[in-house]
Protein backbone atom coordinates (compact mmCIF):
# COMPACT_ATOMS: atom_id res chain seq x y z
CA UNK A 1 0.00 0.00 0.00
CA UNK A 2 1.12 3.27 -0.61
CA UNK A 3 2.05 5.64 2.02
CA UNK A 4 0.67 8.91 2.48
CA UNK A 5 0.73 12.27 4.40
CA UNK A 6 -1.23 13.90 6.66
CA UNK A 7 -3.38 15.70 3.63
CA UNK A 8 -4.08 11.98 2.45
CA UNK A 9 -1.39 12.74 -1.06
CA UNK A 10 0.70 9.78 -1.10
CA UNK A 11 4.22 10.19 -0.70
CA UNK A 12 5.10 8.97 -4.13
CA UNK A 13 3.41 11.65 -5.76
CA UNK A 14 4.75 14.12 -3.61
CA UNK A 15 8.60 12.63 -4.01
CA UNK A 16 7.93 12.05 -8.14
CA UNK A 17 6.37 15.91 -8.25
CA UNK A 18 9.78 16.96 -6.11
CA UNK A 19 11.93 15.58 -8.92
CA UNK A 20 9.98 16.72 -11.78
CA UNK A 21 10.13 20.18 -9.91
CA UNK A 22 14.12 20.42 -9.42
CA UNK A 23 14.80 18.87 -12.92
CA UNK A 24 12.05 21.37 -14.69
CA UNK A 25 14.34 24.24 -13.01
CA UNK A 26 17.52 22.94 -14.31
CA UNK A 27 15.86 22.81 -17.66
CA UNK A 28 14.90 26.30 -17.51
CA UNK A 29 18.59 27.72 -16.00
CA UNK A 30 20.13 25.81 -19.23
CA UNK A 31 17.49 26.81 -21.96
CA UNK A 32 18.45 30.76 -20.68
CA UNK A 33 22.00 30.87 -19.35
CA UNK A 34 23.56 28.44 -21.75
CA UNK A 35 21.00 27.86 -25.18
CA UNK A 36 20.82 31.83 -25.83
CA UNK A 37 24.78 31.99 -25.68
CA UNK A 38 25.71 29.29 -27.74
CA UNK A 39 22.91 30.18 -30.21
CA UNK A 40 24.34 33.74 -31.05
CA UNK A 41 28.06 32.46 -30.47
CA UNK A 42 26.74 29.58 -33.51
CA UNK A 43 25.09 32.36 -35.21
CA UNK A 44 28.22 34.81 -34.96
CA UNK A 45 31.16 31.67 -35.68
CA UNK A 46 29.01 31.20 -39.44
CA UNK A 47 29.15 34.89 -40.11
CA UNK A 48 32.59 35.09 -39.36
CA UNK A 49 33.32 32.47 -41.68
CA UNK A 50 34.43 34.65 -44.79
CA UNK A 51 36.81 36.65 -43.12
CA UNK A 52 38.33 33.37 -41.50
CA UNK A 53 37.88 34.05 -37.79
CA UNK A 54 34.79 31.62 -37.77
CA UNK A 55 37.54 28.92 -39.40
CA UNK A 56 38.66 28.46 -36.01
CA UNK A 57 35.84 29.70 -33.67
CA UNK A 58 33.08 27.42 -35.28
CA UNK A 59 34.23 24.00 -34.46
CA UNK A 60 34.62 24.35 -30.21
CA UNK A 61 31.36 26.19 -30.38
CA UNK A 62 29.61 23.44 -32.38
CA UNK A 63 31.39 20.77 -29.71
CA UNK A 64 30.13 22.94 -26.92
CA UNK A 65 26.72 22.64 -28.78
CA UNK A 66 27.02 18.73 -29.07
CA UNK A 67 28.46 18.53 -25.62
CA UNK A 68 24.75 20.13 -24.41
CA UNK A 69 22.59 17.94 -26.77
CA UNK A 70 24.35 14.91 -25.42
CA UNK A 71 23.70 15.85 -21.91
CA UNK A 72 19.92 16.54 -22.86
CA UNK A 73 19.66 12.71 -24.47
CA UNK A 74 21.36 11.15 -21.48
CA UNK A 75 18.49 13.66 -19.38
CA UNK A 76 15.98 12.19 -21.08
CA UNK A 77 16.52 8.61 -21.00
CA UNK A 78 17.45 8.88 -17.25
CA UNK A 79 14.52 10.75 -16.64
CA UNK A 80 11.57 9.86 -18.78
CA UNK A 81 12.68 6.84 -20.60
CA UNK A 82 13.30 8.29 -23.78
CA UNK A 83 16.18 7.39 -25.70
CA UNK A 84 17.32 9.42 -28.15
CA UNK A 85 20.50 7.96 -30.79
CA UNK A 86 23.49 10.35 -30.94
CA UNK A 87 23.49 11.42 -34.76
CA UNK A 88 26.70 13.01 -35.23
CA UNK A 89 29.47 11.37 -38.34
CA UNK A 90 32.72 10.30 -37.14
CA UNK A 91 34.76 12.95 -35.97
CA UNK A 92 38.74 13.45 -38.04
CA UNK A 93 41.36 13.36 -36.01
CA UNK A 94 42.69 16.30 -33.72
CA UNK A 95 45.25 16.78 -35.83
CA UNK A 96 43.32 17.21 -39.21
CA UNK A 97 43.41 20.43 -40.73
CA UNK A 98 41.41 23.65 -39.78
CA UNK A 99 39.27 23.57 -43.34
CA UNK A 100 38.63 19.56 -42.85
CA UNK A 101 37.01 20.09 -39.49
CA UNK A 102 35.10 22.89 -40.97
CA UNK A 103 33.76 20.80 -43.42
CA UNK A 104 32.94 17.99 -40.89
CA UNK A 105 30.97 19.98 -38.99
CA UNK A 106 29.09 21.76 -41.99
CA UNK A 107 28.11 18.93 -43.89
CA UNK A 108 26.44 16.96 -41.16
CA UNK A 109 22.86 17.43 -41.20
CA UNK A 110 22.30 17.11 -36.96
CA UNK A 111 24.61 20.46 -36.42
CA UNK A 112 21.94 22.18 -38.13
CA UNK A 113 19.36 20.67 -36.29
CA UNK A 114 21.24 21.33 -32.98
CA UNK A 115 21.43 25.41 -33.97
CA UNK A 116 17.55 24.86 -34.41
CA UNK A 117 16.95 22.79 -31.12
CA UNK A 118 19.19 25.92 -29.37
CA UNK A 119 17.34 28.20 -30.34
CA UNK A 120 13.14 26.32 -30.09
CA UNK A 121 14.06 25.33 -26.85
CA UNK A 122 14.49 28.72 -25.43
CA UNK A 123 10.79 29.11 -25.00
CA UNK A 124 10.05 25.55 -24.61
CA UNK A 125 12.67 25.07 -22.03
CA UNK A 126 11.28 27.80 -20.00
CA UNK A 127 7.61 27.20 -20.09
CA UNK A 128 7.67 23.00 -19.85
CA UNK A 129 10.51 23.46 -17.45
CA UNK A 130 8.28 25.64 -14.94
CA UNK A 131 5.09 24.44 -15.24
CA UNK A 132 5.76 21.73 -12.83
CA UNK A 133 6.73 23.62 -9.96
CA UNK A 134 4.51 26.39 -10.85
CA UNK A 135 1.38 24.69 -11.16
CA UNK A 136 1.80 23.37 -6.91
CA UNK A 137 3.20 26.41 -5.64
CA UNK A 138 0.25 28.72 -7.58
CA UNK A 139 -2.22 25.86 -6.19
CA UNK A 140 -0.97 26.20 -2.69
CA UNK A 141 -1.41 29.67 -2.66
CA UNK A 142 -4.66 29.76 -4.13
CA UNK A 143 -5.35 27.44 -1.05
CA UNK A 144 -3.32 29.02 1.51
CA UNK A 145 -2.26 32.57 1.18
CA UNK A 146 -4.81 34.43 -1.14
CA UNK A 147 -8.24 33.71 0.46
CA UNK A 148 -7.05 34.99 4.14
CA UNK A 149 -5.20 38.10 2.26
CA UNK A 150 -8.12 39.05 0.56
CA UNK A 151 -9.83 38.80 4.25
CA UNK A 152 -7.46 41.66 5.51
CA UNK A 153 -6.67 43.54 2.36
CA UNK A 154 -10.26 43.05 0.46
CA UNK A 155 -7.77 42.08 -2.46
CA UNK A 156 -6.06 39.32 -3.35
CA UNK A 157 -5.34 36.90 -6.53
CA UNK A 158 -6.89 33.50 -6.34
CA UNK A 159 -5.58 30.33 -9.04
CA UNK A 160 -8.31 31.70 -11.91
CA UNK A 161 -9.39 35.23 -11.08
CA UNK A 162 -8.62 38.50 -8.60
CA UNK A 163 -10.15 38.08 -5.30
CA UNK A 164 -11.44 41.95 -5.59
CA UNK A 165 -14.94 41.32 -4.09
CA UNK A 166 -13.79 38.29 -2.62
CA UNK A 167 -16.99 37.26 -0.35
CA UNK A 168 -17.34 33.67 0.87
CA UNK A 169 -17.94 32.52 -2.99
CA UNK A 170 -14.51 33.83 -3.67
CA UNK A 171 -12.64 32.48 -0.96
CA UNK A 172 -14.91 28.59 -1.93
CA UNK A 173 -13.51 28.97 -5.47
CA UNK A 174 -9.60 30.36 -4.49
CA UNK A 175 -9.55 27.25 -2.30
CA UNK A 176 -10.64 24.55 -4.66
CA UNK A 177 -8.83 26.00 -7.81
CA UNK A 178 -6.05 25.88 -5.66
CA UNK A 179 -6.39 22.24 -4.36
CA UNK A 180 -7.33 21.30 -8.43
CA UNK A 181 -3.90 23.46 -9.48
CA UNK A 182 -2.43 21.44 -6.95
CA UNK A 183 -3.03 17.59 -7.76
CA UNK A 184 -2.91 18.43 -11.31
CA UNK A 185 0.68 19.77 -10.87
CA UNK A 186 1.61 16.43 -8.12
CA UNK A 187 0.45 14.09 -11.29
CA UNK A 188 1.45 15.92 -14.18
CA UNK A 189 4.78 17.02 -13.79
CA UNK A 190 6.59 13.86 -14.28
CA UNK A 191 4.58 13.77 -17.55
CA UNK A 192 5.47 17.49 -18.49
CA UNK A 193 9.26 16.17 -17.80
CA UNK A 194 8.60 14.08 -20.04
CA UNK A 195 7.00 16.16 -22.69
CA UNK A 196 10.20 18.06 -23.11
CA UNK A 197 12.17 14.87 -23.48
CA UNK A 198 9.79 13.70 -26.50
CA UNK A 199 10.35 17.66 -27.80
CA UNK A 200 14.35 17.02 -27.50
CA UNK A 201 13.98 13.86 -28.97
CA UNK A 202 12.24 14.96 -32.17
CA UNK A 203 14.93 17.57 -32.98
CA UNK A 204 17.64 15.50 -31.53
CA UNK A 205 17.44 12.29 -33.20
CA UNK A 206 18.46 11.44 -36.87
CA UNK A 207 16.67 11.67 -39.55
CA UNK A 208 15.05 9.21 -41.37
CA UNK A 209 17.59 10.27 -44.35
CA UNK A 210 20.41 9.37 -41.55
CA UNK A 211 18.60 6.07 -40.44
CA UNK A 212 18.34 4.93 -43.88
CA UNK A 213 22.08 6.10 -44.40
CA UNK A 214 23.23 4.25 -41.25
CA UNK A 215 20.99 1.00 -42.47
CA UNK A 216 22.80 0.94 -45.57
CA UNK A 217 26.33 0.75 -44.35
CA UNK A 218 25.68 -1.71 -41.64
CA UNK A 219 24.26 -3.61 -45.00
CA UNK A 220 27.64 -2.78 -46.36
CA UNK A 221 29.32 -3.65 -43.45
CA UNK A 222 27.80 -7.08 -42.63
CA UNK A 223 28.47 -8.22 -45.79
CA UNK A 224 31.80 -7.42 -46.17
CA UNK A 225 32.62 -8.76 -42.64
CA UNK A 226 30.90 -12.19 -44.39
CA UNK A 227 33.30 -12.18 -47.36
CA UNK A 228 36.41 -11.26 -44.51
CA UNK A 229 35.39 -14.24 -42.39
CA UNK A 230 34.87 -16.59 -45.38
CA UNK A 231 38.75 -15.50 -47.02
CA UNK A 232 39.73 -15.74 -43.35
CA UNK A 233 38.68 -19.20 -43.30
CA UNK A 234 40.33 -19.79 -46.56
CA UNK A 235 43.56 -18.31 -45.65
CA UNK A 236 43.73 -20.96 -42.65
CA UNK A 237 42.73 -24.03 -44.34
CA UNK A 238 45.59 -23.04 -46.92
CA UNK A 239 48.24 -22.21 -44.13
CA UNK A 240 47.29 -25.53 -42.08
CA UNK A 241 46.87 -27.84 -45.92
CA UNK A 242 50.42 -25.71 -47.19
CA UNK A 243 51.97 -25.78 -43.76
CA UNK A 244 51.24 -27.84 -40.81
CA UNK A 245 49.43 -30.68 -42.88
CA UNK A 246 52.55 -31.45 -45.07
CA UNK A 247 54.85 -31.86 -42.47
CA UNK A 248 53.02 -33.50 -40.60
CA UNK A 249 52.36 -35.95 -43.45
CA UNK A 250 55.97 -35.70 -44.21
CA UNK A 251 56.96 -36.80 -40.45
CA UNK A 252 54.49 -39.35 -40.75
CA UNK A 253 56.54 -41.03 -43.67
CA UNK A 254 59.56 -40.63 -42.23
CA UNK A 255 58.80 -42.81 -38.97
CA UNK A 256 57.25 -44.95 -41.43
CA UNK A 257 60.50 -45.90 -43.03
CA UNK A 258 62.72 -45.31 -40.08
CA UNK A 259 60.40 -48.47 -38.65
CA UNK A 260 61.52 -50.35 -41.86
CA UNK A 261 64.86 -49.32 -41.83
CA UNK A 262 66.01 -49.99 -38.14
CA UNK A 263 66.67 -53.25 -38.22
CA UNK A 264 68.62 -53.18 -41.84
CA UNK A 265 70.02 -50.03 -41.41
CA UNK A 266 69.91 -48.40 -38.16
CA UNK A 267 72.47 -45.50 -39.05
CA UNK A 268 69.43 -43.95 -42.09
CA UNK A 269 66.93 -45.16 -39.52
CA UNK A 270 68.05 -42.61 -37.16
CA UNK A 271 68.98 -39.80 -39.30
CA UNK A 272 65.13 -40.14 -40.85
CA UNK A 273 64.22 -40.11 -36.69
CA UNK A 274 66.80 -36.80 -36.31
CA UNK A 275 64.26 -35.23 -39.30
CA UNK A 276 61.44 -36.16 -37.62
CA UNK A 277 61.78 -34.59 -35.11
CA UNK A 278 63.18 -31.10 -36.40
CA UNK A 279 59.71 -31.48 -38.78
CA UNK A 280 57.30 -32.03 -35.67
CA UNK A 281 59.24 -29.04 -33.87
CA UNK A 282 58.71 -26.94 -37.48
CA UNK A 283 55.16 -27.85 -37.33
CA UNK A 284 54.76 -26.93 -33.98
CA UNK A 285 55.92 -23.77 -34.15
CA UNK A 286 53.83 -22.89 -37.67
CA UNK A 287 50.35 -24.29 -35.64
CA UNK A 288 51.88 -21.43 -32.67
CA UNK A 289 52.02 -18.52 -35.50
CA UNK A 290 48.74 -19.95 -36.91
CA UNK A 291 46.98 -19.36 -33.26
CA UNK A 292 48.51 -16.60 -32.77
CA UNK A 293 47.40 -15.04 -35.56
CA UNK A 294 43.70 -15.96 -34.65
CA UNK A 295 43.71 -14.77 -31.59
CA UNK A 296 46.99 -13.91 -29.87
CA UNK A 297 47.50 -15.93 -26.17
CA UNK A 298 48.92 -12.24 -24.63
CA UNK A 299 45.53 -10.71 -25.07
CA UNK A 300 43.46 -13.59 -23.05
CA UNK A 301 46.58 -13.35 -20.58
CA UNK A 302 47.23 -9.49 -20.38
CA UNK A 303 44.87 -7.87 -22.49
CA UNK A 304 44.85 -4.91 -24.73
CA UNK A 305 47.27 -2.95 -22.60
CA UNK A 306 49.47 -5.99 -22.38
CA UNK A 307 49.45 -6.98 -25.73
CA UNK A 308 49.87 -3.42 -27.69
CA UNK A 309 52.86 -2.95 -25.25
CA UNK A 310 54.27 -6.46 -26.62
CA UNK A 311 53.55 -4.88 -29.81
CA UNK A 312 55.54 -1.39 -29.50
CA UNK A 313 58.51 -3.18 -27.60
CA UNK A 314 58.95 -5.75 -31.11
CA UNK A 315 59.57 -2.48 -33.26
CA UNK A 316 62.87 -1.39 -34.50
CA UNK A 317 62.17 2.08 -32.97
CA UNK A 318 60.95 4.08 -29.72
CA UNK A 319 57.57 3.79 -29.50
CA UNK A 320 55.61 6.10 -26.77
CA UNK A 321 52.74 4.29 -25.43
CA UNK A 322 49.85 5.98 -23.44
CA UNK A 323 47.02 3.57 -22.46
CA UNK A 324 44.12 4.52 -20.28
CA UNK A 325 41.51 1.36 -19.78
CA UNK A 326 39.09 1.31 -16.93
CA UNK A 327 38.64 -2.01 -17.66
CA UNK A 328 38.44 -4.89 -20.91
CA UNK A 329 36.40 -4.94 -23.85
CA UNK A 330 34.85 -8.34 -24.72
CA UNK A 331 37.61 -10.71 -26.58
CA UNK A 332 36.25 -9.66 -30.22
CA UNK A 333 36.49 -6.15 -29.58
CA UNK A 334 40.06 -6.72 -28.19
CA UNK A 335 41.28 -8.14 -31.29
CA UNK A 336 39.84 -6.13 -33.69
CA UNK A 337 41.44 -3.23 -31.89
CA UNK A 338 44.81 -5.54 -31.28
CA UNK A 339 45.54 -6.56 -35.18
CA UNK A 340 44.20 -2.35 -36.02
CA UNK A 341 47.39 -1.51 -33.61
CA UNK A 342 49.31 -3.72 -35.34
CA UNK A 343 48.70 -3.28 -38.72
CA UNK A 344 49.09 0.42 -38.09
CA UNK A 345 53.14 -0.45 -36.64
CA UNK A 346 54.02 -2.35 -39.09
CA UNK A 347 53.63 -0.16 -41.94
CA UNK A 348 55.19 2.37 -39.52
CA UNK A 349 57.92 -0.20 -39.48
CA UNK A 350 58.03 -1.06 -43.44
CA UNK A 351 57.19 2.49 -44.94
CA UNK A 352 57.35 5.43 -42.96
CA UNK A 353 61.21 5.90 -42.26
CA UNK A 354 60.01 7.46 -39.22
CA UNK A 355 62.68 7.91 -36.20
CA UNK A 356 59.87 7.98 -33.33
CA UNK A 357 56.04 6.38 -33.37
CA UNK A 358 53.40 6.95 -30.70
CA UNK A 359 50.08 4.97 -29.14
CA UNK A 360 46.94 6.53 -27.25
CA UNK A 361 44.65 4.32 -26.81
CA UNK A 362 42.02 5.58 -23.86
CA UNK A 363 38.33 5.18 -23.67
CA UNK A 364 35.74 7.79 -23.44
CA UNK A 365 32.04 8.67 -24.29
CA UNK A 366 31.16 4.72 -24.95
CA UNK A 367 34.27 4.23 -27.88
CA UNK A 368 37.66 3.04 -28.08
CA UNK A 369 39.66 5.17 -29.26
CA UNK A 370 43.25 4.34 -30.61
CA UNK A 371 46.04 7.03 -32.02
CA UNK A 372 48.85 5.64 -33.48
CA UNK A 373 51.27 8.28 -35.38
CA UNK A 374 55.06 8.55 -36.77
CA UNK A 375 56.72 11.19 -37.68
CA UNK A 376 57.65 9.64 -41.05
CA UNK A 377 57.63 10.61 -44.37
CA UNK A 378 53.62 10.94 -44.76
CA UNK A 379 51.80 9.94 -47.81
CA UNK A 380 50.05 7.29 -46.33
CA UNK A 381 47.02 6.58 -48.27
CA UNK A 382 44.01 4.32 -47.45
CA UNK A 383 43.78 3.27 -51.13
CA UNK A 384 47.51 2.35 -51.62
CA UNK A 385 47.18 -1.37 -50.14
CA UNK A 386 45.30 -3.92 -49.14
CA UNK A 387 46.41 -4.01 -45.37
CA UNK A 388 44.50 -0.33 -43.79
CA UNK A 389 41.40 -1.40 -46.10
CA UNK A 390 41.45 -4.85 -44.63
CA UNK A 391 41.35 -3.19 -41.01
CA UNK A 392 38.65 -0.26 -41.64
CA UNK A 393 36.76 -3.27 -42.48
CA UNK A 394 37.35 -5.31 -39.64
CA UNK A 395 36.78 -1.98 -37.87
CA UNK A 396 33.52 -1.62 -39.57
CA UNK A 397 31.90 -4.66 -38.53
CA UNK A 398 31.85 -3.07 -35.03
CA UNK A 399 30.84 0.37 -35.85
CA UNK A 400 34.16 1.11 -35.66
CA UNK A 401 36.34 3.93 -38.46
CA UNK A 402 39.16 5.14 -38.75
CA UNK A 403 40.24 8.15 -40.20
CA UNK A 404 44.10 8.84 -41.83
CA UNK A 405 46.00 11.72 -41.97
CA UNK A 406 49.06 11.87 -43.63
CA UNK A 407 50.34 14.65 -45.69
CA UNK A 408 53.62 14.50 -47.58
CA UNK A 409 56.33 15.34 -45.14
CA UNK A 410 54.54 14.08 -42.33
CA UNK A 411 53.29 13.29 -39.77
CA UNK A 412 50.97 10.27 -40.09
CA UNK A 413 47.69 10.34 -37.91
CA UNK A 414 45.76 7.05 -37.41
CA UNK A 415 42.70 7.52 -35.35
CA UNK A 416 40.29 4.33 -35.11
CA UNK A 417 37.60 4.21 -32.90
CA UNK A 418 35.20 1.22 -31.58
CA UNK A 419 32.10 1.31 -29.92
CA UNK A 420 31.82 -0.77 -27.48
CA UNK A 421 31.46 -1.59 -23.41
CA UNK A 422 34.39 -2.17 -21.11
CA UNK A 423 33.72 -4.73 -17.93
CA UNK A 424 34.76 -4.01 -14.45
CA UNK A 425 38.53 -4.38 -14.57
CA UNK A 426 39.54 -8.55 -13.36
CA UNK A 427 41.16 -8.12 -9.92
CA UNK A 428 44.99 -9.74 -10.33
CA UNK A 429 46.32 -12.17 -8.75
CA UNK A 430 48.35 -11.78 -6.02
CA UNK A 431 52.14 -11.51 -6.97
CA UNK A 432 53.22 -12.44 -3.24
CA UNK A 433 54.78 -16.25 -2.60
CA UNK A 434 52.96 -18.10 -0.62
Amino acid sequence: MTDRDESGVPEGAIHRWFLSGVRGLIQVVLSQAVNIPLFVLSVVSFVLIPIGVGIFLLPPVVLALRALANQQRAWSADWSGVAIPVPYRPEPSRSANPFRRLKWLLTDPATWRDVLWTLVNVPVGLLLGLLPAALVVYGVEGVLVAPWVAMIAEYGWGPFWPLEKWGLFGIAGSIVGGVALTAAGLQLGPRIIRAHALFNRSLLSPTRSALEQRVQELTETRSETVDTSAAELRRIERDLHDGAQARLVALSMNIGLAEALMKHDPEAAQKLLVEAREASGTALTELRDLVRGIHPPVLAERGLDGGVRALALSLPLPVEVEIDLPGRAEAPVESAAYFAVAEMLANVAKHSGAQRAWIDIHYSNGALKMIVGDDGLGGADLDAGSGMRGIERRLAAFDGTMVVTSPQGGPTVVTMELPCALSSPRTLPSSGTD
